[in-house]
């Protein structure tokens, strides 16, 4: 071959897959080139820096609630899978020519009338016989699924010549929908054929609303693939539950999928959970659920059956959003939960449908803390749901039965301290805290005497649990929160408990300081400024610029979303919630405690979460009084102030006082 035009001459490529790979190539050299002129030389990175710029100088505009950059992206990976698909298929074609080259086998057959193995890859005995038979176009995917052989290219051109015959009435045919049923619920996860089906363009054609996902990008740091490719990510995912490619390697995952009455409906659900997301505007999940509905109504689905997908593509992010910020250990909360979502089995599926969903959305929205998060609040509302909510009678009960454990494994000579000590343990705390672990706080406890504070730094796989004691005054969890910030330490989660004592017990999920190696040095390091915050002689406001200085404030962010407070005094009976939605940089922490503070707030509760690519900061607080934040001026007071501390330009800290 002596010129590119000889893949189509030779017949390597038609016609049209010529035009397309030209097309694609084309587009791809156009894109390289703008980065290499952006950069100033070779470089074949494409960062965020330079999306937005290349995006403007193609002309992308605003479109079907797309952003220029997204179009972009969205147009790009297509024409990259054009280049992907071209090279698997040449992939394919070289290693069978391999295998013809030896013995010649006796290939199996399949057992479909009008399909045929050749060169061991599935075909069609003839044009016509699709022409006569157009069901012949999903069955060859469920052949290619049961003998697990691969389509010829051949069957690929003949599948999308012919999709004009995948028609209103095919898709609705109860023996086309069946067959695609048995693709969908395919017990081998590994098998890769609604991929397939994808790139061949039938799948669009049985479900033509599945188009306005196709090469669909959200252009966050959060999202790594196209919402499409997503939706079929956690497909496979759900499927893999139970089995040796498990990625969670939780025996609980694939029990409570072996269990489900019906797993084409979560698979349903997990394929259009985002579909909501091609149409512009926000509230992705309730459209979604309208659009999956539609679907499921035209496939012949029952009521009973639509409902149940369409509630589980309208609160798909119901059980994380609560797990990463509300209080989990509150029993409200997993009441509150559980009454929405109503049975065991839909609390089932929305569970395997969110860790899914997490684990193939990117690296920054699952970790092992919010795996362990997640699995402990599912079985909280599990709890309810099956064994009924928790009366107060049983909670004094339970109360009452830790007390009386505590005392029963305590030595005699320390009996009546620890009774004294539980008549000091707030309710609440007891409620919530096993025996344990209030031990082990006692433990803590009894080694604080004059010192300022005592902690206990507890490793656990990718987290650390720290247990700080120390006597209670206000601003305690802002200048933790600094002196974690000084040594590199994120905090994750804090609970706090006081004492009846005046004894502040703060737990603080964490992550380990940079340098694994010197870990240990670094939590001595941090235990001599947390004793230097607490006497005044460490000005952490002060020591925190150095590293802030180091943060570049023009940073690029993918598409900027602005701050946003939130306060919510009807989700707890107890406290007022406060949300902060904001970008991440080093101190952000310290600087909403340190402001929440000032504005005479006590933090009972703090949680860290992640909404695409910005941070959600979670805190529930009540007034130095005990009480929920009501008056409405000192609610515009609490939001002015804090945002008053967020990004924009990091200048020096001032300090904004509530009034």
């Amino acid at each position: 071959m002596k010129q590119s035009r000889d893949l189509e001459y030779f017949g390597y490529l038609s016609h049209s897959e010529f035009n397309e790979l030209n097309n694609a190539m084309s587009f791809i050299w156009c894109v390289r080139n703008w980065l290499h002129h952006l950069v100033g030389r070779r470089y074949n990175q494409l960062h965020f820096e330079y999306q937005e710029k290349i995006a403007k100088a193609l002309n992308f505009g605003k479109a079907d609630g797309q952003q220029p950059v997204e179009r972009f992206l969205g147009k790009l990976h297509e024409n990259m899978n054009v280049l992907k698909q071209q090279h698997l298929i040449f992939l394919y074609e070289l290693e069978n020519m391999g295998k013809q080259r030896g013995k010649k086998k006796v290939e199996p057959q399949p057992e479909v009338s009008g399909l045929a193995v050749r060169r061991a890859m599935l075909t069609f005995d003839s044009p016509e016989i699709i022409v006569e038979s157009p069901k012949l176009l999903i069955q060859i995917f469920e052949e290619s699924t049961r003998m697990k052989l691969p389509i010829s290219v051949e069957a690929r051109r003949l599948i999308k010549d012919f999709l004009y015959l995948a028609d209103s009435n095919f898709r609705t045919d109860p023996e086309i929908i069946s067959a695609y049923e048995r693709i969908l619920t395919e017990a081998d996860p590994e098998s890769n054929i609604l991929n397939e089906m994808l790139n061949t363009g039938f799948l669009t054609r049985f479900i033509p609303q599945f188009e306005i996902i196709r090469n669909r990008i959200q252009y966050d740091e959060y999202h790594v693939y196209p919402v499409d490719r997503h939706s079929l990510r956690t497909v496979k995912t759900i499927k893999k539950f139970g089995t040796p490619d498990d990625p969670t390697q939780d025996p609980l995952n694939g029990r409570l999928y072996q269990e489900l009455s019906d797993k084409r409906l979560l698979l349903w659900a997990a394929m259009l959970h985002d579909i909501g997301k091609g149409e512009p505007g926000g509230g992705h999940s309730e459209k979604g659920a309208k659009i999956a509905g539609e679907i499921l109504f035209e496939k012949g689905y029952t009521e009973a059956q639509i409902e149940t997908v369409a509630f589980l593509i309208q609160e798909h992010l119901l059980l994380i959003k609560t797990a990463t910020r509300r209080d989990i250990q509150d029993e409200e909360t997993a009441v509150s939960c559980a009454r929405k979502i109503g049975d065991a089995e839909c609390l089932k599926m929305l569970y395997l449908l969110t860790i899914a969903d997490s684990l193939c959305t990117g690296p920054k929205a699952w970790n092992e803390w919010t795996g362990a998060l997640l699995r402990r609040f599912f079985l909280s509302v599990l709890n309810v749901l099956e064994n009924g909510e928790l009366t107060s009678r049983e909670s004094v009960k339970n109360t009452e039965g830790k007390k009386a454990g505590i005392l029963a494994a305590a030595k005699r000579e320390d009996v009546q301290e620890l009774k004294k000590l539980s008549e000091v343990m707030p309710p609440r705390y007891l409620l919530h805290t096993d025996a344990q672990a209030i031990t082990g706080h006692i433990q803590l406890y009894k080694r604080l005497g004059n010192s300022a504070f005592v902690w206990n730094v507890h490793k656990n796989g990718d987290t650390r649990q720290v247990t700080f004691c120390a006597k209670d005054a206000p601003g305690l969890i802002s200048k933790a929160a600094g002196v974690f910030t000084l040594n590199g330490i994120n905090i994750f989660d804090v609970h706090v408990h006081t004492w009846l004592n005046n004894i502040a017990l703060d737990i603080f999920e964490v992550s380990p300081p940079p340098d694994l190696i010197l870990e240990d040095e670094r939590w001595e390091r941090a235990a001599r400024d947390m004793e230097a915050a607490l006497s005044g002689k460490l000005n952490l406001s002060e020591a925190l610029k150095e590293k802030l200085a180091h943060y570049n404030s023009g940073m690029p962010h993918t598409l900027v979303k602005p701050d946003r407070v939130k306060i919510d005094n009807s989700s707890s009976n107890f406290f007022t919630i406060i949300e902060v939605f904001t970008y991440d940089f080093p101190g952000l922490l310290f600087k909403v405690t340190d402001t929440l503070f000032r504005c005479g707030l006590d933090i009972w509760l703090a949680k860290i979460a992640t909404k695409a690519d910005q941070v959600v900061d979670v805190f529930y607080v009540r007034d130095f009084d005990g009480q929920k934040i009501e008056s409405q001026d000192q609610v515009e007071a609490i939001i002015s102030a804090i945002e008053a501390v967020l990004p924009g330009d990091l200048k020096e800290t001032t300090h904004h006082v509530c009034n």
